[in-house]
């Protein structure tokens, strides 16, 4: 698997500009973690293994992390309504919304930029600047005030500020910050000292920055560009802390070991939670289909009790991520990257060829 890898990011690196690192490991030995391109371009600064990446949406499994912590300790309940937590007056946010319905993208209230209709979300910055966005209650003018798309828990659909307002209920119940709420109780815990929610206008050490494609009228690639003006400059509970590829396997280890979470909520957190699934037909592997949980998405094979491959991707411009743990054969996937670039039919690749290695009959 050592040599596949490295050929394949070889591969990416040379034709596709993959800048950024990949890591695998199986039964918690390393098989390879090698780092690639540059955390900053214009001083050409490599980037390497302790680099920490945005990882964009999965941040949302430290915020359903955080989440069931307070639901553990009865400070939350799955049932409560969101607006009986959060000051939510004046608002189109119905009131039958559930903290469930927002952990696992059924609520139906719309999104700050829909995602799945195609809206940029660079776009909502133009009457709205970016740097003004630096708490969850900042937000709240760019979603709050649209109609909802369908009635909590009729439909599923992603909506990145659903998990604003979870952040929102995690300060409200534990008198936090959410970025105090988070260090604490889940980067500390599980010995994350790479992870925070760093501020692109900061000065943070051994941080990659992150590089949008600069196109021709034609569509054709001229090269790059900070995203610094892409998103707010601070990370928020639906996405942007930067982390690194040792730190998300550090993570999964403080669940799967109860450091976090006792093993009734780490056991909800590794699993999935709504009725509606979606078939996966673009991995070429039969049986497969998908459903949402608490912040993670799953790959689920028929017939199969457990879940083939427990994951969290994340995107915005200029970089690009995901996580994968694949349990019956206790593999974990770490792909991270810092500039446009087609990692996505890279990681594909690789997932088939862990089914194929590992898992085909």
């Amino acid at each position: 698997m050592k040599d596949y890898l490295e050929k394949i990011c070889e591969e990416y690196v040379q034709n596709h500009n993959f800048s950024g690192v990949c890591m695998l490991k199986r039964k918690g030995i390393t098989v390879f973690n090698e780092a690639y391109g540059y955390a900053s371009r214009p001083f050409r600064i490599p980037n390497n293994t302790e680099t920490r990446f945005d990882v964009a949406s999965i941040t949302k499994i430290f915020t359903a992390a955080a989440v069931l912590q307070l639901v553990e300790e009865g400070k939350l309940k799955l049932e409560d309504r969101i607006v009986n937590i959060v000051d939510l007056s004046g608002t189109k946010i119905p009131e039958d919304v559930t903290i469930e319905h927002l952990l696992n993208h059924t609520s139906g209230i719309a999104d700050d930029a829909d995602e799945e209709a195609g809206e940029d979300y660079s776009a909502l910055f133009v009457d709205s600047p970016n740097y003004e966005i630096r708490e969850c209650r900042d937000f709240l003018k760019n979603f709050a005030y649209k109609e909802p798309n369908f009635r909590a828990g009729t439909n599923v659909r992603y909506c990145n500020c659903s998990f604003v307002l979870l952040g929102m209920a995690v300060e409200k119940a534990s008198g936090l910050n959410y970025r105090e709420y988070f260090t604490r109780n889940i980067f500390e815990r599980a010995g994350m000292d790479r992870t925070g929610f760093f501020s692109m206008d900061g000065i943070n050490e051994n941080t990659a920055e992150g590089y949008k494609s600069i196109l021709d009228e034609e569509g054709q690639f001229k090269g790059y560009k900070k995203n610094i003006y892409c998103y707010p400059p601070v990370g928020t509970p639906d996405g942007g802390v930067y982390t690194t590829a040792g730190d998300l396997n550090l993570f999964l280890d403080a669940v799967r070991k109860h450091i976090i979470l006792n093993e009734k909520y780490a056991e909800m957190l590794l699993s999935p939670h709504c009725e509606f699934s979606n078939t996966v037909e673009w991995l070429s592997i039969p049986g497969l289909y998908k459903k949402n949980g608490y912040g993670f998405e799953f790959y689920l094979l028929e017939e199969e009790d457990m879940p083939f491959c427990i994951y969290k991707d994340g995107s915005n411009d200029g970089v690009a991520a995901k996580f994968l743990y694949y349990p019956k054969e206790d593999i974990t996937l770490t792909v991270l990257s810092n500039q446009d670039s087609n990692i996505w039919s890279m990681i594909r690749k690789i997932q088939v060829e862990i089914y194929k290695r590992y898992y085909q009959p």
